[in-house]
């Protein structure tokens, strides 16, 4: 259930940044700075990041550039620690 979480939030992410920087060219409503970091803590920091390449989007934003790797190296850490005690510890 949660791998099925992670692809559809990454998907949504990578897509929103595509809508997100289709909309700056043609200077239309744009998708809140805040959405589109927020979507990356709760998941879809590799959509973040395949999208900021992608679409060329958000790359020179010092929050984006170095905040979405850090994100994305954050919750690689948690998910190597949950791993680790799951599989070694049980949890104990």
């Amino acid at each position: 259930m949660a791998l099925i979480y992670l692809a559809v939030i990454n998907v949504m992410t990578f897509f929103l940044y595509g809508i997100d920087k289709w909309k700056a060219k043609r200077s239309k409503w744009r998708v809140k700075e805040s959405t589109l970091i927020w979507l990356s803590v709760f998941g879809g920091s590799i959509g973040a990041w395949l999208g900021m390449k992608a679409w060329h989007h958000k790359t020179q934003h010092k929050k984006f550039k170095y905040g979405i790797p850090f994100i994305l190296l954050a919750q690689i850490a948690i998910g190597i620690w949950v791993c680790y005690r799951y599989w070694f510890t049980g949890w104990s």
